[in-house]
């Protein structure tokens, strides 16, 4: 199942049917029971003819007043190419040692209004020379701290500012435009299908320029583990989406 946010009304997807859903989109997807309440949409039967015309011209980002945070080297690539930028600037070996840590890396991302949505262009810092996407599979978290949906997110980062020094990671890491998320929330009452993968292209001037894919059973980290870090000391009201780390690195600096 699918849940979409339009600014017609919030859309739910099942088998190529569509749902209108009478609910507000946050106290929604923040219900410790959305699978069940989806199932229960499904049933009332509501069903909208014209669904995919609201998602190709009406689609938000599905995204209210979560934040969205973000852990890294969850991926032994990610650790391997932050690894090599840390010792070609004297840096230390942090990036070993966190992969292998009980404790992950954390850190806060976005908020709800400086990420976009599906197709709405993210941004690069004027004062960073190498640039890169990061699509990562993101968690929708409820309050409570459960897992209750998926979707798709862009960490968008300068690899320029942070292999520079790695105290500059909010730099590289946070700023307007820098996440996007999207286009939907996947709901699901069983795992996260293990066998999916991630796939990236960088085009330029209509130009392939790199492609890459990763699984995200790469992942060394338990979602529930990582989650669990979150939210310890910490209190997330409205909810909000975890990004869970990139497997796919490029090799030469894109801008």
């Amino acid at each position: 199942m699918k849940l979409y946010r339009t600014s017609k009304g919030v859309l739910l997807e099942f088998e190529d049917t569509f749902y209108l859903v009478h609910s507000d989109w946050s106290d929604l997807i923040n219900s410790d029971s959305l699978y069940q309440e989806c199932e229960s949409i499904i049933k009332g039967g509501e069903e909208i003819k014209n669904g995919k015309e609201w998602i190709t011209d009406f689609l938000m980002k599905p995204i209210e007043g979560q934040e969205i945070w973000a852990t890294g080297v969850t991926y032994f690539n990610s650790k391997m190419g932050r690894q090599e930028e840390a010792e070609a600037t004297g840096g230390g070996d942090f990036y070993e040692r966190v992969y292998h840590a009980d404790r992950p890396e954390l850190f806060f991302k976005s908020t709800a209004e400086r990420a976009v949505g599906h197709q709405e262009k993210v941004a690069i810092r004027k004062d960073s020379t190498w640039d890169v996407p990061e699509p990562e599979l993101t968690l929708c978290i409820s309050p409570s701290g459960k897992i209750v949906g998926y979707t798709i997110g862009n960490d968008m980062s300068s690899r320029s500012i942070e292999g520079e020094n790695p105290l500059y990671l909010p730099q590289a890491k946070t700023y307007d435009r820098s996440a996007a998320i999207g286009p939907c929330i996947f709901v699901t009452d069983k795992p996260f299908p293990s066998d999916a993968k991630i796939y990236l292209e960088i085009s330029r001037d209509g130009q392939q320029v790199f492609e890459g894919s990763v699984g995200v059973d790469q992942i060394v980290r338990k979602f529930e583990d990582i989650v669990a870090y979150l939210y310890s000391h910490s209190t997330y009201p409205k909810g909000c989406f975890l990004m869970t780390g990139t497997g796919i690195v490029p090799i030469q600096p894109l801008r």
